[in-house]
């Protein structure tokens, strides 16, 4: 352990400049990433209903809208399979640059989609399948972007550069925020046929400033040791399988043929690609993931994307309020993120993500009550403190918990099958079960909260039974490691 641990601080770049580089470009792509789902989110509950499902029901319409929000996750865990696999098998770097494209790419064509009015029932087909291609690219995004820190990183402060890419969700709802509210003020007409359209197309510029910075970089210290570590075994048992040869060619005719034709076999038997041996050696740790993502999911889309919906509709509450309350948890997420990560280095991840998962049990039902006042001060002070004291201490610990959990050379189809999988159950469908459990009047918003609490149980499981992670080698290929 002492000696893999002081190879990793050799090959850890000590350059600053460059470990900024990395962190730099893995927090446009995770704002690329949020952007991209987050928009959707917004212009799903303020804009689609009519553009898409104009001729049905409010109640009918917002289910349709969150239904196409939630099918984007359907394709996540396929695109984090995907690209989980080609990231440990041809690097980091160029699988990363493949997602950036593909994810701005499909977010700037939703905002060129005719209406329904104009193309009819084609409007919400090619809205399902641009959503579908995001989910894919997305899927690979997210691992990637957080191993290639991960791995670049001083051994002791690894939880902590890993956070900032993940703060990408905030700066992303900072931008969000910011652009709708200038949405907000275009008459309703002009926001309904192009208004909601232009956040989408902004995607293009984020997409294009990631790509810059991702093309300069190069790959990550522990998956560049891992290939040569490979490299040098395979060349290792060529040789050893050429002396087996040489020395069975000189003994008996029949059993040199016998034991040359099983000595193949063994070894073929052993290679496994990194997803094979994911969902084979490490199944436990993806449903731990998976539980892990509870508590961290479904507070942050109901918030930030099922509230924008119900309150405005059921409690009178300004959509301008609730875009005001978001800017001011997103900017408060900086900080947050930092604290609690840094925290994570010091007393282990486990530790801070029961304290995030605790905050978003107890303050479930206050929240709703927070809601209903109708007081902006208790509204703002709300998602404070439920987005930056509970789903932030989870948030900043994901990164460097779920990459941690596996071996370096299946980590990132491992880190990034998980989380997607994980993203379905605990994710996209947020918005949807929420509005149905709250009912067409929304007078049940109570079965919400008790839903948002059953969650961070769950989650609170999940900690129980997961293992600390914090001191792990990362150039481990093996889970002694």
């Amino acid at each position: 352990m002492s000696e893999a641990n002081a190879s990793q601080e050799q090959l850890n770049p000590e350059n600053k400049k460059y470990l900024s580089k990395v962190v730099i470009s893995s927090f446009i792509g995770n704002t690329l990433e949020y952007y991209d789902y987050m928009v959707y989110g917004t212009a799903a509950a303020i804009a689609f209903p009519t553009v898409f499902f104009a001729h049905e029901s409010a109640f009918v319409a917002a289910m349709s809208s969150f239904a196409t929000f939630a099918v984007g996750f359907l394709a996540r865990p396929l695109g984090g399979m995907f690209f989980g696999r080609r990231g440990d098998k041809a690097g980091r770097k160029s699988t990363l640059v493949l997602t950036l494209m593909i994810m701005g790419i499909g977010t700037f064509l939703i905002g060129c989609i005719p209406s329904a009015d104009h193309i009819g029932v084609a409007a919400p087909i090619a809205l399902i399948i641009l959503r579908l291609l995001q989910g894919f690219a997305v899927g690979g995004e997210w691992g990637g972007s957080m191993i290639m820190v991960l791995e670049s990183a001083p051994k002791k402060s690894r939880g902590f550069w890993s956070s900032w890419p993940q703060t990408g969700g905030f700066s992303a709802q900072i931008i969000i925020t910011l652009v709708f509210a200038w949405v907000y003020t275009l008459p309703e007409d002009q926001m309904l046929s192009w208004g909601w359209r232009v956040p989408f197309w902004i995607s293009a510029l984020v997409m294009l400033i990631g790509l810059w910075m991702r093309k300069s970089l190069e790959e990550s210290p522990v998956f560049t040791s891992t290939m040569a570590a490979k490299e040098k075994e395979g060349r290792n048992r060529s040789l050893t399988a050429e002396n087996l040869q040489a020395n069975i060619a000189a003994q008996d005719a029949a059993k040199a043929q016998a034991k040359a034709a099983s000595a193949p076999s063994k070894t073929s038997g052993k290679e496994h690609g990194p997803l094979y041996r994911v969902f084979v050696e490490d199944w436990r740790d993806l449903l731990r993931i998976i539980g892990l993502r509870f508590a961290e999911s479904l507070p942050y889309f109901l918030l930030c994307t099922f509230a924008l919906s119900f309150a405005p509709q059921h409690m009178g509450i300004s959509k301008e309020w609730l875009n005001w309350a978001i800017l001011i948890c997103s900017v408060c997420a900086f900080p947050a993120h930092g604290l609690f990560a840094a925290l994570s280095d010091r007393i282990g991840r486990r530790p801070v993500y029961m304290i995030g998962t605790v905050v978003v049990f107890i303050t479930a039902f206050p929240f709703f009550m927070m809601l209903r006042s109708g007081s902006f001060i208790l509204i703002v002070l709300a998602y404070i403190i439920v987005l930056n004291f509970g789903h932030n201490a989870i948030n900043a610990v994901q990164p460097s918990f779920f990459a941690e959990l596996f071996p370096a050379d299946r980590r990132y189809s491992g880190a990034a099958s998980g989380r997607e999988i994980g993203s379905i159950l605990a994710g996209g469908c947020t918005p949807f079960i929420a509005t149905w459990l709250a009912g067409a009047d929304g007078a049940h918003w109570y079965y919400v909260a008790a839903y948002v609490m059953v969650g961070a149980v769950i989650t609170a499981i999940a900690i129980w039974f997961s293992p600390e992670t914090y001191k792990k080698d990362l150039y481990a290929t093996s889970k002694e490691g």
